[in-house]
């Protein structure tokens, strides 16, 4: 076992945490009562949510009808991530998803760094979405009429401060405008977005089987009004609109990377349900790949009925489907964008139970190791669910979605999840030739890939050089026409000279200890789509990063109980 900050987790230490059912005088059994439907239902969940209602509109505005590349490229990178993950989940049946994953691959400094990551990841996304929901349930509630009254909330009670003030929109310049004064302040805060948080965290907390009953009623809805949208929409399909297939060329698919890949990351959260799943090792490797693939092809149809309905010019806007029904000017057809407006506020809404429900699921299992303090394992002897940790990830996430306008921040969450993915499939390469390898009942099928990622990292050179200007040394040039160098030049092309390091060291350590291929095409991919996250989205996250590993050499590192039993034995 690694000393110092690199000290690694065996199994066999998980399991005998798990099987004492005590950390530090609290019961730590939860409710094993999860299915493969049911987790199959919280992947679908958790990944068919905003993306397909508003992100897949601007995704395809950019990327005209050659955006369902882009899924397929994403779908297929999640999908090695995914096996990845798979062999973990039955390797290391316990919650803590990617974190007590890097726990037994890298060691603890690394699983820490992961887990920090993952609480961004959620915090940051969980607010985004809720905040989402809060538009879509506004719109809906203002199309309403009932008895010749027309239900409205008002703007200031639907928006945050800073889009209000700033006034870019009608709506926010109505709310700036009607708020009411509170000690000279105008009071304006989102609430709905609070209200879905609130709601959302009392199901949670009162047990699992409250949100696996909520989940599949949700899916099973919205599922149900995307088959509709795709089969009424069919019949509208001009193939006229499909050319060109890409008017933006790959760089104008590429611009939806960030926003698509928010789209697939659902099934990293149902890794954090291991220890409520009735057979782990098997079930949520069967998941994953099963609401990986029936939400790609959803994505897919979708993407092509909606690009094939109208141009892509027209979808730059925040509700593409239902806009292309509404544009149609007939009764069915508004009846249609109606119903697409509530199967919106469905699909987002179990889409924030499914990362509500695993946020506090990793810090209950960094609180078991010591590395946070010991309330956050907390289970409620009633409900079986960590409860203070639960509550936390309410007020974190509900609080800011009330005064805070963090949409942007989707890139940021992206960033996150790639950077958790990487280390998964990293860590399934680091242990292939580890003798002490933990045994998985799901095996990542092997493929030899060292002469494969040779030959991918010589086609990767040759691509450099014929379409990057000035070729290979002109990629590797930070200086402007005028022959000086330029930091804003070299800002945006350091991300990609790395993923050109990662890419040649990982070819050279496939070559000489003979790699399996698919964790090695989940690592590269998944570091490219890092390249493709923003550069200043890449800064934040350092940022995060170094605050949480000043939080780890204060706290965590001293309070290790891994440090402990080893300063003890």
């Amino acid at each position: 076992m690694s000393d110092g900050i690199f000290r690694k987790k065996s199994l066999k230490q998980i399991s005998n945490e798990v099987a004492q059912g005590l950390t530090d005088g609290h019961e730590t059994s939860l409710h094993k009562v999860l299915s493969v439907r049911d987790l199959t239902f919280m992947g679908i969940a958790a990944i068919v949510g905003a993306g397909i209602f508003s992100t897949i509109g601007k995704a395809s505005f950019d990327g005209g009808p050659g955006i369902i590349l882009l899924f397929m490229f994403v779908a297929i990178a999640c999908g090695f991530s995914a096996i990845c993950y798979a062999e973990f989940a039955s390797m290391v049946p316990v919650s803590g998803s990617a974190y007590t994953y890097s726990y037994v691959a890298f060691g603890e400094v690394i699983a820490w760094i992961i887990g920090w990551d993952l609480l961004m990841e959620y915090a940051i996304g969980n607010i985004a979405v809720a905040i989402s929901w809060s538009s879509y349930f506004t719109s809906l509630i203002n199309s309403i009429k009932i008895g010749g009254v027309q239900l409205h909330i008002p703007e200031y009670l639907a928006t945050d401060y800073w889009t209000a003030k700033d006034g870019l929109t009608d709506a926010a310049k109505m709310a700036w405008a009607n708020a009411p004064l509170i000690g000279g302040v105008r009071f304006i805060c989102n609430l709905p977005a609070f209200f879905i948080t609130g709601i959302i965290t009392a199901i949670i907390y009162v047990g699992i089987k409250e949100s696996r009953r909520s989940t599949n009623i949700m899916v099973i809805l919205k599922i149900a009004i995307i088959l509709l949208v795709m089969v009424a929409g069919v019949f509208y399909v001009n193939p006229t609109n499909w050319t060109p297939f890409l008017p933006n060329g790959m760089s104008g698919v590429l611009a939806g990377t960030s926003a698509v890949f928010f789209s697939y990351i659902g099934f990293d959260a149902i890794s954090t349900t291991a220890e409520e799943c009735k057979n782990p090792q098997r079930d949520l490797p069967r998941a994953m790949f099963y609401s990986l693939i029936i939400c790609t092809i959803i994505y897919i149809l979708v993407a092509l009925v909606l690009t094939g309905m109208t141009s892509y010019k027209n979808l730059d806007v925040g509700d593409p489907l239902a806009y292309v029904f509404s544009a149609m000017n007939s009764t069915w057809a508004n009846w249609i964008a109606g119903v697409i407006s509530i199967s919106a506020v469905i699909a987002t809404a179990s889409v924030l139970l499914v990362f509500q429900l695993g946020q506090p699921r990793i810090w209950m299992s960094m609180s078991r190791d010591g590395l946070l303090p010991p309330v956050f394992a907390r289970i409620h002897p009633r409900f079986k669910t960590p409860s203070f940790s639960t509550v936390l990830t309410g007020f974190i996430v509900g609080i800011p979605a009330l005064f805070m306008n963090l949409t942007v921040v989707v890139d940021l969450t992206s960033v996150g999840t790639l950077f958790a993915f990487v280390l998964v499939c990293g860590g399934i390469l680091s242990l292939q030739n580890d003798p002490h390898r933990l045994q998985s009942r799901f095996k990542t099928p092997y493929v030899n890939s060292r002469y494969i990622t040779i030959s991918l990292f010589a086609l990767f050179l040759v691509l450099v050089a014929m379409y990057s200007p000035g070729g290979i040394a002109g990629a590797l040039s930070f200086t402007d026409a005028g022959g000086n160098i330029s930091w804003a030049i070299a800002r945006t092309k350091i991300p990609y000279l790395l993923f050109g390091v990662v890419f040649a060291v990982t070819a050279v350590l496939s070559f000489l200890r003979n790699y399996s291929l698919i964790p090695v095409l989940g690592f590269l991919s998944c570091s490219y789509l890092l390249c493709e996250s923003g550069v200043s989205n890449w800064e934040r996250f350092l940022i995060w990063l170094v605050i949480g590993l000043i939080v780890y050499f204060i706290y965590g590192s001293r309070h290790s109980k891994l440090r402990k039993a080893q300063n003890t034995g």
